[in-house]
């Protein structure tokens, strides 16, 4: 097959400690060095948070150009994605930094529940982060924890509110949210081919189901997203010594699969990105 699967990590969230699994990188010194070893291992995307010293999430600007300037140096080409999810921040500060220009930035277009609150996500703030978003050409990948986000998303990016080419991410095992289930994920497939056929989507999945949604989202020519924010184990029994080596379990099902795992170059063309070398 010629179809490259790009590979995501993300490399540490906002919620998991290193009480959880001491591989989890909580400075920007050790995100760096987290996220070279997973560029080495195959992947294309760094899907970014930050923390503070203390290890609490952080939305600090200073912080995620500091983790931005270190991943540019030391992994060349790679697609840097930062989030602004909600458990980082709240209302505009979510979006603080966006005027960093990354190629990419997460983007959620609907509310939902997780396991212990809602994760609010309004339209009056959607609107905003999406025309930031614009402001400072990021692209958004749709983070989709239900199907009428990935209906919304459809439709905002069919009305010119979404920059760039509309990447869709579903995200399913969040307790309280999108469970695992195979006839969900094959219908979510069905609606983007069938409703936005030139877009482009990839599958994550939370805790112990995050192999299962790699190796759907794999064989069904998708694209796929690892690491340590989602999940600290290689098995019930057993931590995950890295990021990379989550990053190498996935590559290893692209081979198993027939599908190359996508080099940044590659995976910036079938993203629409430009090359790291812009302004």
């Amino acid at each position: 097959m010629t179809n490259p699967c790009i590979i995501c990590v993300a490399i540490t969230g906002s919620v998991p400690t290193k009480a959880d699994n001491p591989a989890v990188p909580i400075t920007v010194t050790e995100q760096i060095e987290s996220t070279h070893a997973a560029f080495e291992a195959g992947a294309a995307i760094a899907h970014c948070h930050v923390r503070n010293d203390d290890g609490t999430p952080s939305s600090d600007p200073d912080r995620f150009a500091r983790l931005g300037e270190g991943i540019r140096a030391h992994c060349p080409g790679m697609i840097i994605q930062y989030s602004t999810g909600g458990r980082s921040g709240a209302g505009t500060a979510r979006g603080g930094m966006l005027p960093l220009r990354p190629d990419m930035a997460s983007l959620s277009v609907g509310s939902n529940n997780f396991p212990t609150r809602v994760y609010e996500n309004p339209p009056d703030l959607i609107d905003w982060l999406a025309s930031e978003m614009r402001t400072y050409h990021v692209t958004p990948e749709i983070e989709a924890f239900d199907l009428s986000h990935i209906l919304q998303a459809i439709r905002l990016h069919k009305e010119g509110v979404l920059y760039g080419q509309l990447y869709v991410q579903f995200v399913m095992g969040v307790k309280n949210a999108m469970p695992v289930d195979r006839d969900v994920f094959d219908f979510y497939v069905k609606i983007i081919r069938d409703r936005a056929p030139k877009a482009q989507w990839c599958a994550a999945g939370i805790g112990a189901n995050q192999v299962l949604v790699n190796e759907w989202a794999i064989a069904a020519g998708g694209h796929t997203r690892t690491g340590l924010e989602d999940n600290v184990r290689l098995d019930r029994a057993t931590l995950a010594p890295s990021n990379a080596a989550l990053v190498a379990r996935a590559a290893a099902l692209c081979t198993q699969y027939e599908r190359p795992v996508a080099t940044p170059d590659q995976a910036r063309t079938i993203l629409g990105l430009p090359s790291p070398a812009r302004a």
